[in-house]
């Protein structure tokens, strides 16, 4: 038996109280907006995306300076304890992100974006235990049941209110927050990995190009041929057989059919926020009108995952054409004269196997990093809704 199982038989073997949030914590929504008026006190402002992206608050996160008055500093403070959440959005699922104030911060307000909760009492509930209620499943479903909306979806103060959290005695609430911040520093760890392994393979993907041996210099156009593709007749949401390639740094859907081979290098040809990305299809897929195929003329000079790979890592050299104006474009005509520096086959073959391995641990969702940091978010969703039910009154 765990030491949670010990706590739980010893405490509160019968079940716990659903308790109604409003009667746990004060809630308000007073905030501030983002403004600068004269006269007024300038004040560091804690806002939506500060809590949406962070579980704990410090003083170092707020980075938006505004002003506000004497009575709204006092009324918009933040405590140590205080927990913040997302009291609205525009997508139903983001609602109720929460964050806790680790300490009380001077000079600070919060956003009239976000909802303060107070606890009214701390011997009864820790800030902490509640932020993890929130993410869970039992807070969730009661949030997607009582949000209201068109375009923009939320709760008003007293639905709000209205959510239940099982109520456990205090030492059985430190437990559960213990075994989760467990989960979570792991995660972080994971992540942090993640981000020095993307940064090593930056580093290293240009310094292997660059250092090669040999090394002869071809236009694109000598190398490889470029062409646009087509709209199919039919777009599918969700997974069929084949991706729809087209503008942007994803998919654009998906095909029954496929318009293209495997093995292919592409980069979009017009559309906000994807010019310079560079894609490469291990399958066959359907290649759009607004997405350029680079293919290799002749693989026993050039290989199509090492242009790939040095288009991606030298994708300054796309950007150079990129003509601004109405929708950002790259032309073909421009794309061809780009200069790219060819190693052996044998040292290009050399490369590629070791950036595969880089990308393999730092994109691969099957494997790698990413993998195993998918593998313990879902480890702690589960544990997490474990953990939080108890026997009681119920939702």
């Amino acid at each position: 038996m765990s030491r949670l199982d010990e706590l739980i038989a010893e405490l509160c073997p019968d079940g716990v109280e659903y308790v109604k949030l409003g009667d746990l914590c004060e809630i308000t929504s007073a905030g501030v907006d983002k403004k600068i008026v004269a006269n007024e006190q300038p004040v560091k402002l804690l806002n939506y995306m500060d809590v949406y992206k962070n579980r704990y608050i410090t003083a170092d996160i707020l980075s938006l300076e505004v002003t506000a008055s004497t009575t709204k500093v006092l009324q918009c403070n933040i405590e140590e304890g205080d927990i913040f959440i997302t009291p609205s959005s525009e997508t139903i699922d983001d609602i109720g992100h929460s964050a806790v104030a680790v300490e009380a911060i001077k000079g600070a307000v919060y956003s009239y974006h976000v909802m303060r909760l107070r606890l009214r009492k701390p011997n009864m509930i820790t800030s902490f235990y509640i932020s993890y209620a929130f993410s869970s499943y039992l807070i969730q479903k009661q949030i997607i049941r009582l949000a209201t909306g068109l375009t923009r979806y939320g709760l008003t103060k007293s639905n709000w209110e209205k959510i239940r959290i099982p109520l456990p005695p205090l030492q059985v609430q430190r437990e559960i927050v213990r075994i989760l911040d467990n989960f979570t520093e792991l995660t972080a760890e994971l992540t942090a990995e993640l981000t020095a392994r993307r940064k090593q393979y930056e580093y290293y993907r240009k310094i292997l190009i660059k250092n090669s041996n040999n090394i002869r210099q071809y236009s694109l156009g000598e190398l490889a041929t470029l062409k646009t593709g087509s709209k199919p007749k039919d777009v599918f949401e969700f997974p069929h057989k084949y991706e729809y390639i087209n503008a942007g740094t994803t998919n654009s859907g998906y095909t029954d059919k496929a318009n293209c081979d495997g093995d292919t290098v592409t980069t979009p040809s017009r559309g906000q926020g994807g010019i310079g990305f560079v894609g490469y299809q291990y399958d066959p897929f359907w290649l759009g009108p607004l997405c350029y195929r680079i293919k290799s003329r002749n693989d026993k000079i050039v290989t199509n995952r090492y242009l790939f790979y040095y288009l991606s890592c030298f994708n300054e050299k796309i950007l150079a054409y990129k003509k601004e104006g109405g929708t950002p474009s790259v032309n073909a005509s421009d794309l061809v004269n780009i200069i790219v520096d060819v190693p052996p086959l044998t040292e290009q073959k050399r490369i590629v196997a070791i950036l595969d391995r880089f990308d393999a641990l730092c994109n691969d969702l099957t494997s790698g990093i990413p993998a195993e940091i998918e593998a313990r978010q879902k480890q702690y969703e589960y544990y997490r809704d474990k953990l939080l039910s108890f026997k009681g009154l119920g939702v």
